[in-house]
């Protein structure tokens, strides 16, 4: 007789943008003439840059010459771009960061749920709250927590992240193992000082645990006083891996790329207690269970370190960070309490009541669909989530639509 992996049974019973994604299309069966404008889920809408285009049809023709083809390629990723970014992303801000400690995927999504086979079930771990749900439920499926009671699974550190401590989770306080940390932050777009990941990094070599450090969203930092990875702290190397897209940055949501760094230094330790490094152990299982991002792709993500590429990338970001503006301006005019959208393209809002109630309201009343906080986590009740991610035209008329049913 099959069986199955009961821990998926103590999952709940949707993942949080399938379940707004039911409740959206609901409503637009029942009023199919009423036009959506989506803040919610954060899907970029402005095409890829000119240079990754360029790039792109580039290598589709070099896969379509007998001489130029190119078959199974590094499932680590290419030397071009795996150099590039080392290059750009972490040594030109004084990260030491080489070319082999970079593995190129199809996502970070991916890496941070698949990160975790590497350890066994009975670490401790620490996850912020609110939080990205695939840190949690790759966690639940893997069998490292109890049942869900209460709102939270048990087993599990919860780091709360509060207007009370400005969204920066505290230091744990009892010994942990393994340790989510997401900043500029998804969901509440909250920022992390340098001072304060040190405090991190320091703990984490005390107590000879592992951070994983999701900086997906680092491109859209504006305040140059804030770090755009671990590595610009000193000690990370041997204690976090980090995890980059190009999904926001460059708009590959589609396209599919992304890259972990696991630095030769970063250590585990085996049952006996002597050290394993993590850089080969991912190096495994990487060549076992991907093949690989495929070659155009590639060149596509290699051409945002052109110089065109980068001008173009900043370009949309800039765009999405003038919605973040409008957001936070309009939302201040009507009242409400939030943060984010300075440093990242998402923007906290306090609903002032339940934040499925919130939801609902503003989808049937306004036709502007948001994220409700509760699914991220017990200490995102009350509160909703609004992405900038849509174009400036749509922005102002969900920002008006807003106005007349909030005020």
């Amino acid at each position: 007789m099959i069986t199955i992996n009961e821990n998926y049974l103590k999952l709940q019973a949707s993942y949080l943008f399938s379940n707004i994604a039911k409740r959206v299309t609901a409503f637009q069966q029942a009023n199919p003439d009423k036009e959506i404008i989506r803040l919610g889920i954060g899907d970029v809408t402005r095409a890829l840059p000119a240079a990754c285009i360029t790039a792109f049809h580039k290598a589709v023709d070099e896969m379509g010459s007998d001489p130029s083809f190119r078959g199974y390629g590094p499932e680590q990723g290419y030397d071009f771009l795996r150099e590039a970014i080392a290059k750009n992303d972490f040594q030109a801000r004084g990260a030491e960061i080489s070319a082999d400690e970079i593995f190129i995927s199809d996502g970070a999504k991916c890496d941070t749920g698949n990160i975790q086979e590497l350890f066994t079930q009975d670490i401790k771990v620490a996850i912020p709250d609110p939080v990205y749900p695939v840190y949690l439920d790759t966690n639940v499926m893997a069998g490292r927590t109890g049942n869900f009671v209460d709102g939270r699974y048990q087993g599990l550190v919860y780091l709360d992240s509060t207007k009370a401590n400005n969204y920066v989770p505290a230091l744990p306080t009892q010994d942990v193992d393994l340790i989510y940390l997401c900043f500029p932050n998804n969901p509440t777009g909250s920022t992390i000082t340098k001072e304060e990941l040190s405090q991190w990094v320091q703990y984490a070599k005390e107590k000879k645990a592992l951070i994983l450090f999701d900086a997906a969203y680092e491109a859209f930092i504006r305040d140059a006083s804030l770090p755009h990875s671990i590595y610009e702290i000193d000690g990370a190397r041997e204690v976090a891996i980090e995890f980059r897209s190009y999904s926001k940055s460059a708009g590959f949501t589609g396209t599919r790329c992304a890259y972990t760094v696991v630095p030769k230094e970063c250590m585990a330790f085996d049952s006996k207690g002597n050290r394993q490094s993590l850089h080969s152990l991912w190096n495994r299982r990487h060549c076992t269970k991907f093949n690989g991002v495929s070659y155009p792709v590639q060149r596509a993500a290699e051409a945002i370190y052109s110089e065109e590429g980068q001008a173009q990338t900043r370009e949309l970001i800039a765009s999405y960070m003038r919605n973040a503006d409008l957001i936070r301006q309009e939302m201040a005019s009507l009242g409400y309490d939030f943060v984010g959208g300075e440093n990242a393209p998402y923007i906290w809002i306090d609903a002032k009541g339940d934040s499925w109630e919130f939801f609902d309201m503003l989808l049937n009343k306004a036709g502007v669909v948001c994220t409700p906080g509760a699914g991220f986590g017990k200490c995102g009740e009350g509160y909703i989530r609004l992405s900038a991610f849509n174009s400036y035209a749509n922005v102002v008329k969900a920002m008006s639509r807003l106005r007349e049913t909030l005020k």
